[in-house]
């Protein structure tokens, strides 16, 4: 008890990193580099090379423009001012990205380093060059130095301001500036509907229908615990949930509650139970005797397959078709987010858990903000701290500051069973004390991943195909995590491609996946609504809001979703 209470003390000075994680990738790293005589010499010379390399360019660049020796990789924009190719800060900025090549160089392929090792002490420090970019400081970034010069130094005294202004907010709790903009049920999560149940763990929404005739079955909508159920009914033009009503779809949505240190107990049964279950019970006393078409988002996907197979299991057929959106399955390859999760990183998470009785979602943030740190920590202290500009909030973006907080136990368990162990994967997950697989599953399923998902990579999430035995629709859309789920007709440069794999067909590989799958510009929202009502029944008049013995409890969007 001891040692858990002393690492839960010493974790904001870590940011809630596991320095034993880090200090056992690193001695790996340089145990088998200090026993590599051939890779040091490999590294040296390509040291001396770059040395000669730059100097030759210095002397050059001087005296007029040249060709440069290296060019930064395509999607690093931080010497894209046209400052950066004048002296000296082209030769800053041509020394920063040959030291930068040198270490990618030298913290990959080091023999008999283990791969999480690698990719633990590449990541580590890429971060630590990432922060002393000269992109990063006043007198060494051409395009600050000019805005200074323009503006009398007044963006650096804004900047000081915003810098201000967001500790001000930051010790206080409240939300970024412009967030007030995006009221919920005022400005987001404005799609009509009432609270026809709520637990300890759910408020479950069923929204109003806006056609005279709606499909019989009705679609179910689980969220990520992780994030507030909004995100899927954002402003109007952007809403999922309103698009699947304007299209004659009689819709349910789940808002999780944002458990406190009181909720430190709540289990992944719970989760299943209150969640999943609970939900479809409520769905069936609104619409008895019609299977449904079941959606689950990231972790909210994962949920919804554990409770699927597990009814599968039981011979219970209330699914009509199953949704993964942006959701894993297996958790074998899972990409960055695996350089947080190790048996190191996890106890480190796990002490911090016991000490509040949760994770907080600051401390998901922030690793979620290291894993694409240019553009989300460096790019944007530039533009507001030294640039003096403060973006445009939008709805996304105020969403995404309304953080939830996850339960020590369920955390714990999730972390473990998923990512340590991949015991849904594997047929070891207990539902009710019995292990459950996918294979299982008999409702046909459509599947979404993301180009740029660094939370739930689409080669991770197409092992979907591996895990099952139906007719499974793939769909792989432009876009991250959440801009490419978020993705409504009428965007220009958004596109997708789509395959339906049969049960008894051959599989395909993602490789394979990606040349045999055509290519479609546009939003994959009217692909996937194709799809359900493919899978649908004929309309009919829509069904009464609640029952006459679980009649409405409040409006949409109900009280959870508004929990601090």
């Amino acid at each position: 008890m001891l040692d858990r209470w002393a690492h839960a003390q010493w974790s904001p000075w870590t940011q809630g990193v596991s320095m034993a994680s880090l200090r056992m990738a690193f001695d790996d790293w340089l145990t088998h580099l200090s026993h590599n005589p051939a890779e040091q010499l490999k590294l040296w010379q390509r040291a001396l090379q770059n040395s000669q390399q730059w100097l030759a360019y210095v002397a050059q660049a001087q005296q007029a423009h040249c060709k440069p020796c290296i060019e930064p990789p395509v999607q690093d924009t931080r010497f894209a001012h046209p400052g950066w190719q004048g002296w000296p800060f082209n030769a800053l900025s041509q020394s920063f990205l040959l030291t930068q090549q040198w270490w990618q160089d030298a913290t990959h392929g080091v023999r008999g380093v283990s791969p999480h090792h690698e990719a633990v002490v590449s990541f580590t420090v890429r971060q630590m060059l990432d922060m002393v970019s000269p992109a990063n400081f006043w007198l060494s970034n051409p395009e600050v130095l000019a805005r200074t010069q323009r503006t009398h130094g007044d963006n650096l005294r804004q900047g000081f301001q915003n810098w201000l202004d967001d500790v001000q907010r930051k010790s206080s709790g409240a939300p970024p500036p412009g967030a007030e903009a995006y009221q919920v049920g005022r400005d987001v999560a404005t799609t009509p509907g009432q609270v026809v149940y709520r637990n300890h763990l759910i408020e479950l929404i069923q929204y109003s229908p806006s056609t005279t005739e709606v499909r019989p079955e009705p679609v179910l909508i689980v969220p990520s615990w992780i994030m507030k159920y909004y995100i899927l009914d954002l402003s109007p033009h952007n809403s999922l949930i309103r698009y699947l009503v304007d299209q004659g779809h009689t819709v349910f949505a789940m808002s999780w509650a944002n458990p406190g240190a009181e909720d430190r107990d709540l289990s992944m049964d719970d989760y299943l139970r209150l969640g999943v279950m609970d939900a479809l019970d409520a769905v069936g006393r609104v619409l008895p005797r019609q299977p449904v078409h079941a959606v689950g988002y990231c972790l909210g996907g994962t949920l919804l397959a554990m409770a699927a197979a597990a009814m599968a299991g039981d011979g219970d057929a209330r699914l009509a078709s199953m949704t993964l959106i942006a959701a894993q399955t297996d958790f074998s390859e899972p990409g960055e987010l695996a350089l947080f999760i190790d048996d190191s990183q996890v106890a480190h998470l796990e002490d911090i858990m016991w000490d509040q009785g949760y994770l907080d979602s600051t401390q998901m943030a922030g690793a979620f903000q290291w894993m694409n740190s240019n553009d989300l920590i460096w790019s944007r202290l530039l533009k507001e701290y030294l640039l003096g500009e403060r973006g445009p909030m939008s709805d996304l973006m105020a969403w995404n500051a309304d953080g939830t907080r996850l339960p020590y136990r369920m955390h714990t368990e999730y972390l473990h069973r998923m990512f340590l162990n991949n015991d849904l994967a594997s047929a070891r997950y207990p539902v009710h004390g019995k292990p459950v697989t996918l294979m299982a599953i008999q409702c046909p399923m459509y599947a979404v991943g993301t180009v740029r998902d660094h939370v739930a990579p689409w080669r991770s999430v197409h092992k979907l195909h591996l895990l099952t035995n139906v007719d499974t629709t793939f769909v792989l859309t432009s876009g991250g995590h959440n801009v490419g789920i978020v993705n409504p007709p009428g965007v220009a440069g958004r596109s997708y491609q789509a395959l339906t794999q049969l049960h008894d067909g051959p599989y395909l590989d993602p490789d394979a996946w990606l040349e045999a799958a055509p290519k479609h510009e546009g939003s994959w929202w009217p692909h996937w609504l194709e799809w359900l009502q493919a899978h649908s029944g004929v309309p009919e008049l829509p069904p009464a809001m609640g029952t006459q013995d679980w009649p409405p409890l409040c409006p949409a969007p109900g009280t959870y979703v508004l929990q601090k």
